[in-house]
């Protein structure tokens, strides 16, 4: 008997039951090579497809597959694009046909919790894309909204700022001290209740650890 398995297919189960009493169309995968599969069958030659700089998709290679397949490939992220370059990126993003992106946070609730830079990821979420495809591992599930800003101080926030290489507080005291500098990223606080009324979203709960 695997307890950790049956654990997180009971706790995504339950937080996929909560999401769909919210409007939000929602499904469990017991892996991320089966949330892989399912994104890959949505996704056809010429679409425009948009990557969030989500280190949750960037893990499940959908992006090398998603070029294979001939689709156009829309990544802010790309190292080789200059800050104007870059910023033209975002914004043809959030008119995409697939957006994908992960959450920082889900609630027990069936809530998305989230803290932005730019704001163009939750912008995203929200509203613009045809269809966005949001993944979260079974470790971004929370108690309530208390738990998720609190999670997200504590791991997302700081991680991101050691991964983009950022000059701020958090990265050398390991968690998010409410900093006031100028290349905070921490700056777009979004919580998403109930689907939003235009939008077209499906949310992937994977019983994995995915991200951060």
């Amino acid at each position: 008997m695997d307890i950790n398995k049956m654990h997180n297919e009971i706790l995504g189960n339950k937080v996929v039951e909560a999401l769909k009493e919210n409007y939000f169309d929602a499904i469990y995968f017991e892996d991320s090579l089966q949330a892989k599969q399912y994104i890959l069958d949505n996704l056809k030659q010429g679409m425009k497809v948009a990557f969030g700089g989500s280190m949750t998709i960037k893990s499940m290679g959908i992006k090398e597959e998603a070029a294979k397949k001939k689709c156009v490939i829309l990544d802010h992220g790309e190292a080789s694009l200059t800050p104007q370059e870059k910023l033209q990126v975002m914004r043809q993003e959030l008119i995409s046909d697939v957006f994908l992106c992960s959450s920082n946070a889900i609630t027990l609730q069936g809530e998305l919790v989230n803290i932005d830079g730019a704001g163009n990821r939750v912008a995203a979420m929200t509203f613009g894309p045809e269809k966005v495809i949001i993944v979260a591992g079974i470790n971004k599930i929370v108690m309530d909204e208390d738990e998720a800003f609190k999670r997200i101080k504590r791991i997302a926030c700081p991680k991101n700022n050691i991964r983009l290489e950022k000059p701020n507080p958090c990265t050398k005291a390991g968690v998010c001290v409410d900093c006031k500098s100028q290349s905070r990223i921490c700056r777009v606080y979004s919580v998403i209740k109930r689907r939003p009324s235009r939008s077209n979203m499906t949310i992937i709960v994977v019983g994995e650890n995915l991200g951060y």
